[in-house]
């Protein structure tokens, strides 16, 4: 089993208490079909255990197979720089198939992120972020994606709801 090297901070994206109960981190690639399977199961897992889970969302985008999935952690941190890397997260899972420069500066456009903050995601300015998470992901044995942690522990049981739900409540002591 490997576990999560970095820790949890405030400077992760995440929705949830970071004291909570229960942590579930996850190395993604907003190409990745995998981790585009793994969304909607994430959301029915928040949705279940309510303030139990903080879930957090570090980036490992596997440039060599998802030519857009650079572009895409670019993007989504010029959204995190305007307080929006949620609903760009969203957006972006939901249209894997759309990920071009096009899409990606419509999508920013639509949720209002400032276009100089679009111009710098192009121009590489959120890069460092981005190599950082990854780098953590490759200390934490992260090698494809979706890499989830549970508690820092990792998850490398059946990606799918009940067994993930079910190893989250018996972490917490609740069946």
């Amino acid at each position: 089993m490997s576990h999560l090297v970095v820790p949890v901070t405030a400077e992760d994206h995440h929705q949830g208490r970071l004291d909570a109960p229960l942590v579930l981190v996850e190395y993604g690639d907003f190409e990745c079909p995998f981790c585009g399977r793994m969304y909607p199961i994430i959301q029915r897992l928040q949705q279940a255990l309510g303030d139990r889970l903080c879930v957090v969302y570090r980036h490992f985008p596997l440039v060599d197979m998802h030519p857009h999935a650079g572009a895409a952690a670019l993007m989504s941190e010029a959204a995190a720089a305007a307080g929006k890397f949620w609903p760009m997260h969203d957006r972006l899972f939901e249209h894997q198939d759309a990920l071009d420069d096009d899409d990606l500066a419509r999508y920013a456009q639509d949720l209002g992120v400032p276009q100089d903050l679009v111009e710098r995601a192009f121009g590489g300015a959120f890069a460092r972020k981005v190599r950082a998470d990854f780098a953590g992901g490759v200390r934490s044995g992260v090698n494809g994606t979706p890499a989830l942690y549970l508690n820092g522990t990792r998850y490398d049981g059946e990606p799918d709801d009940v067994p993930l739900l079910e190893t989250l409540e018996q972490m917490s002591g609740k069946r």
